[in-house]
């Protein structure tokens, strides 16, 4: 079987589980976020923190309670490194130095997860899951609370309710990350991970020293990291670390975890605004532009572009060979469509056009499938775009789900698309501005791409790093972290005023000038709104790098 055919199978078995699943777990998340009734563990939270689970929230105390639940998250996070030395299984590690702290907590609370610094020698065992972990679990369920507030925006009416922030987090956690992320870590632990809180093997007799690796809990943190699709691993090499990733089946999992919320997602929109076909047609959106990036990003590692890829004929360098270039194209596209921003190879390492693509994903806004949540709001965000470009075609007013798409409207959604484009390139601007991309290993259109990478990863709150590029100083620390903040915050805002604007109307009954929201033409007209505000933004930037150098 050649590695163009195993990697076919590999993409067709995973297409084919999602479809699957779509609408059973779906539905689930459905009962999920919409239930009334509490669990004796989420009755005892709620008596705990001093909520009141019926009693619901404006777009603005919804918003409030996400930034202070976040803040004091940034805040704990930081001073748990800050003391790690004093804790126990501290495993004699120093204090996170304060700018890595800052960026860490402010990575890991963003649901970012990017990483300045190696897990395995900086990070003790109870910072990793106490701390870095637990964060896996809730600015994930964060992500897919804002999702739900916008959805009930759209479903509902004459009303300024979105529901409860502190209802939706609970049980996001404890009815859908911790069941899956159980079961995922069991099944990972079967194919090799490793998960104990002991030194592991001695490797002395290969290194010719006293080195000792240490296992720790790798195989329940590899599963939040997937589930929750965030970037942190518990080693520095991540998912092609053996006892992250041990095998190509383990490798097919983690991509289907990383999939699995985001693509069924769409199910729970349909369900809550009582038209299944909206559903299909959001998931069909980003099912088109999940498929052509896994496509091409394959071709160009494939083709082997470049001198060297072309005289040995293939592009291994940088990837595991257990996974090869196919299923390593593979899983690059599906941690950069998502916020994952996991690896298990170097993407700087790819050829020039497939790590363009690893961009091109990012710089899409995340929106095919994207993340946990953020992907769903972010594609809803273009769905409004594209129903206004459409509405000024012909002349009348735009409609969406029976809500009318205003000025203000209008104003929340261009705001939310404008905030990444101008932390990614007025960051990239300032690393060259100041000397500081002096850091990147390379020099020029590749150390162009190696820095506009790293703000891209950062204000789209990926996590995944191009590589060759040193990061851990003070002046990237501080500026990756503010990107993190700033691009993960500031776009729930104004997610959220816009959700309370929606929940605010009267419903606009449908008539035969309503552009149909579920057919193929809307499918295409999303498709194509998205790619367009990419290229336009961003064309520029990737000409004077990956596509300089492909080219």
């Amino acid at each position: 079987m050649t590695m163009t055919t195993a990697g076919v199978i590999f993409v067709l078995t995973l297409v084919a589980a999602l479809v699957a699943v779509y609408k059973p777990f779906g539905d689930y998340m459905f009962r999920a976020v919409s239930g009334t009734k509490q669990s004796k563990v989420e009755r005892g939270i709620f008596r705990l923190v001093g909520v009141n689970p019926a009693a619901e929230q404006t777009w603005g105390v919804y918003a409030r309670s996400v930034l202070a639940f976040s803040a004091i998250s940034i805040l704990f996070l930081y001073l748990f490194q800050r003391v790690q030395n004093h804790l126990w299984l501290s495993l004699g590690f120093d204090p996170v130095v304060p700018h890595g702290a800052w960026n860490t907590a402010v990575s890991f609370v963003s649901n970012t997860n990017w990483q300045s610094y190696s897990g395995e020698s900086t990070m003790g065992h109870l910072v990793q899951m106490a701390g870095l972990a637990v964060q896996n679990f809730v600015s994930a369920a964060v992500g897919i609370a804002v999702a739900v507030a916008l959805v009930r925006g759209f479903a509902r009416s004459r009303t300024g309710q979105l529901g409860n922030f502190w209802v939706d987090l609970t049980r996001i956690v404890l009815r859908i990350l911790v069941p899956i992320a159980v079961l995922g870590a069991i099944a990972l632990m079967i194919g090799g991970a490793v998960q104990n809180l002991s030194a592991g093997t001695d490797v002395s007799t290969l290194t010719g020293g006293t080195q000792t690796i240490t296992g720790g809990p790798v195989a329940s943190q590899e599963v939040i990291k997937e589930l929750g699709t965030n970037g942190g691993g518990f080693y520095n090499v991540n998912s092609a670390h053996p006892f992250e990733n041990p095998t190509s089946w383990t490798n097919w999992l983690q991509i289907f975890l990383i999939f699995l919320i985001p693509f069924s997602l769409p199910r729970v929109f349909g369900r809550m605004v009582g038209q299944n076909r909206q559903g299909y047609a959001i998931a069909a959106v980003m099912g088109i532009l999940a498929f052509i990036s896994v496509a091409i990003t394959n071709v160009f590692e494939l083709a082997g572009h470049g001198t060297v890829p072309q005289a040995i004929g293939a592009a291994m360098e940088g990837k595991e060979v257990r996974f090869d270039v196919s299923n390593s194209a593979t899983f690059a596209a599906a941690t950069t469509l998502t916020s994952t921003g996991a690896v298990n190879s170097f993407h700087d390492s790819f050829t020039s056009l497939g790590g363009m693509m690893t961009m091109v994903n990012m710089m899409l806004g995340e929106v095919a499938p994207g993340g946990t949540g953020s992907g769903m709001y972010g594609l809803l965000i273009l769905a409004v775009i594209t129903v206004f470009v459409a509405g000024l075609m012909v002349g009348r007013t735009p409609e969406y789900l029976g809500k009318k798409i205003g000025a203000r409207e209008i104003k929340f959604a261009s705001l939310y698309f404008l905030i990444t484009p101008i932390l990614v390139l007025v960051g990239t601007a300032a690393a060259f501005a100041t000397g500081n991309n002096s850091t990147a290993l390379n020099v020029g259109p590749h150390g162009l791409s190696e820095v506009l990478y790293a703000f891209t990863s950062a204000s789209n709150n990926n996590g995944s790093a191009f590589g060759g590029i040193t990061v851990n100083t003070t002046w990237w620390d501080t500026a990756l972290g503010l990107c993190m903040l700033l691009g993960r915050f500031l776009p729930i805002i104004f997610v959220l005023a816009l959700a309370g604007s929606l929940a605010r109307q009267a419903p606009t009954p449908a008539s035969e000038g309503t552009l149909p929201t579920h057919r193929p033409l809307f499918i295409g007209m999303v498709v194509g709104v998205t790619v367009v505000l990419v290229a336009l933004t961003f064309l520029p930037a990737l000409a004077l790098g990956p596509l300089a150098e492909g080219l």
